[in-house]
Parts: structure tokens; sequence; C-alpha cells
């Protein structure tokens, strides 16, 4: 099992890896033949770094492996909330009364809702990954609407500036010359199936080993995987004071797993959910959602207390799991 392990390690460094280059080579590529920055901010940044989750769920679907899948989505969500919050909670305050992620908390709690009523209509195939995406183009609809009118807000005086430049793109860099662009772009292509390959065959592998459901290790070890990088901005932006950036991360992180991952793999192959999915982990995952509601509408703060809370639940929930 040793080298299983070293393998998933390896699948997931190439993995991240691979996103951050498609994401980068991406968003060049789009500016450069004029896509608007905003658009690119909203679709293409979005998508990019969700690129590693929606290959393993690919992937873990065309190796009949439907547990990994849905294991990585609602488990990259509850540690989202609890991991990705908690930890840099420990580190500094969030000071949540300086930013409004109602609509988008909103937006994540209902597609939360209609996910886990569509498990209870599973499995998942081609119906219901198109329910999931036509959810996934109203969010993103009405970001780009509201992105719009703030912009023209702005403009006209009656609102803080607060375009979205190139240059303040993820990943953007106007003097990036076409090779390197191409570069990025073939290191994510091939890196990403790549990568996601490995990690699934290696956590199908350990999961025989230890006697445990693919749905568990999709639960752990790639959800707490594939939720590394928005745990290290996240722990960034909260060193940095900025709440917004953290919230934000987290909401439109999870928003993009339930509708997006899933909806594309349900395209591929169908995807049975597990019975104890629907006993037990669905649910935790909306209860750490809801976890979140004083938080955007009351504006507490996320201090070190809550941080403790946060993380000593998801280890209580890591816990129930394995046993």
């Amino acid at each position: 099992m040793g080298l299983d392990l070293l393998y998933a390690g390896l699948g997931l460094i190439i993995l991240l890896l691979a996103g951050d280059s498609l994401v980068k080579g991406a968003v060049n590529l789009s500016l450069r033949v004029g896509i608007p920055a905003l658009i690119v901010s909203l679709t293409i940044v979005a998508f990019g770094t969700s690129a590693p989750e929606l290959l393993i769920a690919i992937q873990a679907a065309l190796d009949n492996a439907p547990g990994i899948a849905l294991g990585n989505v609602v488990g990259s969500n509850t540690a989202n909330v609890l991991l990705v919050l908690g930890i840099p909670a420990l580190l500094a305050t969030l000071h949540t009364s300086e930013c409004d992620t109602r609509r988008t908390f909103v937006f994540m709690l209902l597609a939360s809702i209609l996910f886990i009523a569509l498990c209870f209509l599973g499995p998942f195939d081609w119906v219901h990954g198109l329910v999931l995406l036509a959810g996934l183009s109203l969010v993103l609809g009405d970001a780009f609407l509201a992105a719009r009118a703030h912009r023209n807000e702005a403009m006209n005086g009656a609102a803080e500036p607060d375009d979205t430049d190139a240059g303040e793109i993820e990943g953007a860099d106007p003097s990036l010359p076409w090779w390197k662009i191409s570069v990025f772009l073939a290191l994510g292509l091939i890196g990403l199936p790549l990568g996601a390959s490995l990690l699934v065959d290696s956590s199908i592998n350990i999961a025989r080993a230890i006697g445990v459901s693919e749905t568990v290790i999709g639960l752990t070890l790639v959800a707490v995987g594939t939720s590394l990088p928005e745990l290290a901005t996240t722990v960034m932006a909260a060193l940095r004071r900025q709440a917004d950036v953290a919230l934000g991360n987290v909401i439109g992180s999870n928003i993009f797993n339930l509708l997006a991952i899933i909806g594309v793999a349900s395209f591929v192959a169908p995807i049975p959910v597990p019975q104890e999915m629907l006993d037990f982990d669905l649910w935790i995952m909306l209860g750490a959602s809801m976890l979140l509601l004083p938080f955007v509408f009351l504006h507490w703060p996320i201090n070190r207390a809550w941080g403790i809370v946060f993380t000593a639940l998801y280890a209580v929930y890591i816990v129930s799991v394995l046993i």
C-alpha cells in the first residue's frame, strides 16, 4: 500500500500543478483573442480552478468507481467549510462584516438542496447532469449581470470602482509570450488526465487494501487533497484581513463542485449514489453549509474560538467516516 500512497500523492501534486498551468494558459489565451476580462474571471478562472476535481470525477466514472467521484464533491464541500475556514481562523479572525456574500451563499444553499434531491432521484445520468448545468448557467448569468451592473454604477460614480482588469485576474500576465501560453496549455491538458488517473487508480487500491469503500476514500483522502488550493488561498486571505476573499473562495468552490463537477461527469457514465451517503454524508455537508448562516447574515466574526469548533467538528466527522 505504500507505493499506492506515493502514487496518490504524486497524482495529487500533478493535478494541482496542471490545474494551475491550465488556468494560466487559458486566461492569457482568452485575453489575447479578445474575450473581456470580466467574462474570463467569471468563467474560465472558475472552471480552471475546478479542473482537478472535474478530471477526478470523470476518471472515477470511467473506472467504475463512482464513490470516489461523489465522495470527492461531498467531502470537499464539507472540508471547505469546516477545514478551509477553520484553520485560517486559528491564525487570524475573519471579520465578515467587511463583505456581503449573502446572495452567493443563498445560491450555494439552493445548489446543495438541488444536489441532495437529485441524489435521492439517482443514479446521476445525463438528465440529472442537464439539471445541474442549467443551475450553473443561472448562477453564472446572475454573477455576470451583477458584475456588469456594478461596473456601470462605478463608471457613473454611484459605486466604488471595482473594474476587473486583466492584471487583477488570477494567472493573467499581459506580457506572457505565445509560446509560454502554449506550454502552459499543453502541460495542463496532459497533466490533468495523468494526475487524475494516478490518483483514482491508487485510491481504489488503497480502499481495497485497508478494507473501506471507495466512497470513504473519496470523502477523506481525495477530498482533503483537492481542497488544499482553497485552504492555501483562504489562509493568505485571513492573514491579509480579506474576509471577502476567504468566504467567496469557499462559497464559489462549493457551488462549482455541486453543479459543474457532477454535472459534467454525469454525461460520461451513470453515477450511482451509495446508501451511506444518502443516510449521512449529504446531511453533514448541508449542515456544515448551514453553519455559515450567522456569519453571512449577522456578520459574526469567525474568530479563533470558531476556528477550534470548525476544525474539531471536521475531525469528528473524519473519524466517524473511517470507523
